[in-house]
């Protein structure tokens, strides 16, 4: 008798919970999913020797993204041992762009620390956060972020003009940063982490400019690669962006074999001219361009982020 009962304990449990639970399987978010999968790796890895965490990208059956609203008393967080803000959608959704205002977090906000960055505020902060099949693995993200050259003719929706428009006109990867000697594009074999490498680009606004890309994580699991300018920047011959004013961060994480997670923080610094960072829906679309050519989805794909 108390055998039979205890059978017919389990299997009203089972009734119960068995089915809720296998349906619920494959519903879970993003960054559930990849809350869950940090934190089994993350117990096995000893403590590393980089400024954060974890990672960037996405392919979207319909719009590439989707402008929301997050909590502005939270501020944007990194996937950096906790669920990101904003948070990442679910597999083939559009990705979440976050456009945050210095009245939302104050002129002094501190970037969050896993970010390595230790100026205070800022004049534009774009946020994107996507969940995206990649079948190329971490090799081909690193080839796709070192092939500077590619970069050259991505397009952007000008809020301005009213139409899609040539962001980057000319790209190439630099030997180094004081002689400026043009090489052929990085490969994944160079970008090893802890290394820092350098790159030119043409701005359709701001003109030319020198960049160095510092690799803070390259593991088969994921990448996290910061980008900022090291010479000023012009517009119009007017400066609008010191050295490290106009910096970004990309983390790219796998959840699975074929599954990744990305997560992009852009800024322009506080003293950022307003001539060429004032412009809210402009700094959206600069943003959701490169990350469109990150992972793979054409950079003028209608419908723009922000018109």
């Amino acid at each position: 008798m108390r055998n039979a009962r205890a059978l017919a304990a389990i299997l009203l449990i089972w009734t119960v919970l068995g089915p809720a639970t296998h349906a619920n399987r494959g519903k879970f978010s993003c960054a559930a999913s990849l809350a869950a999968a940090r934190a089994v790796r993350d117990d096995g890895k000893a403590a590393a020797s980089r400024r954060t965490p974890e990672r960037t990208a996405v392919r979207a059956a319909g719009p590439a993204s989707n402008i929301i609203e997050a909590e502005p008393e939270a501020g944007p967080q990194p996937p950096c041992g906790t669920d990101p803000i904003p948070r990442y959608p679910r597999l083939d959704e559009p990705a979440n762009v976050k456009s945050w205002n210095p009245s939302e977090l104050g002129r002094d906000w501190q970037p969050p620390q896993c970010t390595g960055w230790t100026a205070p505020g800022f004049t534009s902060l774009v946020t994107i956060a996507a969940c995206f099949r990649n079948t190329s693995g971490a090799d081909g993200l690193l080839r796709r972020i070192g092939a500077i050259s590619q970069l050259a003719g991505i397009r952007y929706w000008s809020t301005t003009h009213q139409r899609w428009q040539t962001l980057i006109k000319d790209a190439h990867a630099l030997t180094d940063a004081q002689n400026g000697r043009a090489r052929v594009d990085f490969t994944p074999d160079e970008m090893k982490q802890g290394k820092t490498l350098y790159f030119e680009q043409v701005d359709n606004l701001s003109g030319k400019a020198i960049y160095q890309m510092h690799i803070l994580e390259a593991s088969k699991d994921g990448i996290v690669v910061e980008t900022e300018n090291v010479t000023t920047m012009h517009y119009l011959f007017v400066p609008v962006l010191y050295p490290g004013e106009m910096q970004a961060i990309y983390f790219l994480d796998r959840e699975s074999e074929n599954v990744w997670h990305s997560y992009s923080i852009v800024r322009t610094g506080k003293n950022a001219n307003r001539m060429i960072a004032g412009n809210e829906k402009s700094s959206i679309n600069r943003a959701v361009a490169f990350y469109r050519h990150m992972v793979g989805i054409p950079t003028d794909q209608e419908p723009p982020a922000g018109r």
